[in-house]
């Protein structure tokens, strides 16, 4: 169940500015971060090597990729955001996305979602969210994305 449920558009709107709350914490594991590898075919080493990564890395192991990082929004935001009577909702992309801190294999994420911008479209309204996602014990988040939305009556 999502921390924050809205009935219908107009609620959406009268939201605007708010914190809507946190996701739950997922720990990234390196068998995730060896599918995505495949699933990209990004295979650099610092993220699939462990040997190498905890021998030669900055980060001391091997890290998540950004992207990966980036694609657990979509994980995230149904476990903060319900939108209720409309006929449908379509993510729409992305605008700025940020890295500022890398992800250690075995980290705990969850994310906080940012309710920023509602635009009137015809037949529903576009919404941007900033989803930040953070990193258990670290001050720094690890992704910060505008989720861009669409929501039709």
């Amino acid at each position: 169940m999502a921390v924050t449920t809205f009935e219908g558009i107009d609620a959406v709107r009268a939201a605007v500015g708010t914190h809507l709350g946190y996701s739950e914490w997922v720990t990234v594991t390196q068998e995730q971060v060896n599918t995505f590898a495949d699933a990209t075919g990004d295979h650099q080493w610092i993220h699939v090597d462990v040997e190498r990564a905890a021998a030669e890395s900055p980060f001391g192991g091997p890290i998540a990729h950004g992207y990966l990082t980036l694609s657990l929004t979509n994980l995230f935001l149904p476990q903060v955001v319900d939108v209720q009577g409309i006929s449908m909702g379509v993510n729409r992309g992305t605008g700025k996305v940020r890295f500022p801190s890398p992800v250690p294999v075995g980290s705990r994420l969850r994310a906080g979602v940012e309710l920023t911008e509602v635009t009137d479209v015809a037949g529903g309204i576009d919404t941007t969210m900033v989803i930040t996602v953070e990193r258990e014990g670290s001050d720094k988040p690890v992704c910060v994305v505008e989720s861009l939305s669409r929501y039709l009556a």
